[in-house]
């Protein structure tokens, strides 16, 4: 618990009164030990907390017993998700500290969070992913007036980004974002596509011509009935196009030409990047490929294994404070050095108090050294 403490010292109870008959810190981390064990919803949490008793007391001093699903649901409705958004970017500053290799920048839609009777659109959260370490180093809510674009450089002010490269979609192919980056460290692999367009027209005829001269390199894998070949192609000729253009940092443009056979059928697509650095074609192969990561490690696992998409949280800050509790979740399972899949790891938690413990204790324990 004082490690817990430690880890969310700046976190305000938005509660008042009588409403006070149960301690935040001690609500929060029950939440958190359902969501290490699989739960899913506040009801999960409330359950969890009445079957799992006697393993919360020892820790827990639970002065009223085990919180209801209601108040469960009204404490995430009213955190500050701000607040708790400083929370876990402190938890993961340490490690985020000794980040290496690529952080890869997306958002993903939270598919049941809309309200139709207020008219809200579903949460889009953006977040930063440590592909090599595959841990979530941060995440911020898109804004229902805003988008992706505003919020990515709120999200890269609250990383540490030397040593790291940041990729991004073709939405977040920005000058702004691309000088960010450089200016707090980072370098960056960013694709580029039509939303940029004549920097995009521009640098696609050049890297088609067969005149230009350009460093190349294939790869070649497959499994499950797929061949890919995926052919990385980088110039640093880009003088002529920074007189054009003046984009913040910009030492090099690639392209990966990617050739898929899937059941005899062939498709062939090519993809444009901006590059800060002069990466090899190989470099960049696997810096793109990286970046893919945040789908497959991220994304997937959320709304498979954790079941994000069906989670039916609508009402106020609701689904943004229990959408960082379940990456906090996911951090903390990853950060567990047995082996075996996250879906495992959340089943043995469930199973298995001393697994459960060890989860908890392997980095909250750090907070306070």
């Amino acid at each position: 618990m004082e490690g817990f403490a430690a880890a969310f010292a700046g976190l305000q109870d938005p509660r008042s009164g009588n409403a006070k008959r149960h301690l935040l810190l001690e609500i929060l981390l029950i939440a958190l030990c359902a969501v290490l064990s699989g739960g899913e919803s506040c009801a999960d949490m409330a359950l969890f907390g009445q079957v799992k008793q006697a393993f919360l007391r020892q820790f827990l001093s639970l002065p009223h017993g085990v919180p209801s699903h209601d108040t469960f649901s009204r404490v995430f409705r009213r955190l500050d998700p701000e607040q708790f958004r400083a929370c876990f970017a402190t938890f993961m500053q340490r490690f985020a500290r000794s980040c290496q290799g690529v952080v890869a920048v997306d958002g993903k839609t939270l598919r049941r969070s809309f309200d139709t009777a207020a008219k809200g659109s579903p949460l889009h959260m953006v977040s930063a992913w440590a592909c090599e370490q595959r841990l979530v180093l941060g995440q911020l809510a898109v804004d229902g007036k805003s988008n992706e674009i505003t919020a990515v450089p709120e999200l890269l002010r609250l990383l540490s980004l030397k040593g790291v490269t940041v990729t991004a979609d073709a939405l977040n192919c920005q000058r702004a974002i691309a000088a960010q980056v450089i200016g707090q460290g980072g370098e960056y692999v960013l694709a580029l596509k039509g939303n940029q367009g004549t920097l995009h027209d521009d640098v696609r005829t050049f890297l088609d011509d067969p005149a230009t001269s350009l460093a190349s390199a294939t790869h070649t894998d497959g499994g499950h009935g797929r061949i890919e070949q995926r052919r990385a192609s980088v110039s640093e000729d880009v003088d002529w196009l920074q007189a054009r253009h003046a984009w913040p940092g910009l030492k090099a443009i690639g392209q990966i030409t990617a050739q898929r056979e899937v059941g005899g059928k062939i498709t062939l697509q090519t993809r444009t990047y901006l590059l800060s650095t002069a990466l090899s074609p190989e470099r960049l192969n696997e810096i793109v490929r990286a970046h893919w990561d945040i789908e497959n490690g991220l994304h997937w696992v959320l709304d498979v294994v954790m079941n994000e998409d069906q989670a039916r949280n609508r009402k106020d800050h609701g689904p943004e404070n229990l959408a960082l509790l379940r990456r906090f979740a996911l951090n903390l399972a990853r950060l567990e050095p047995s082996k075996g899949s996250l879906r495992g790891k959340l089943k043995r938690a469930g199973w298995n108090d001393t697994f459960l413990a060890r989860l908890l204790a392997q980095s909250l324990a750090d907070q306070v050294r």
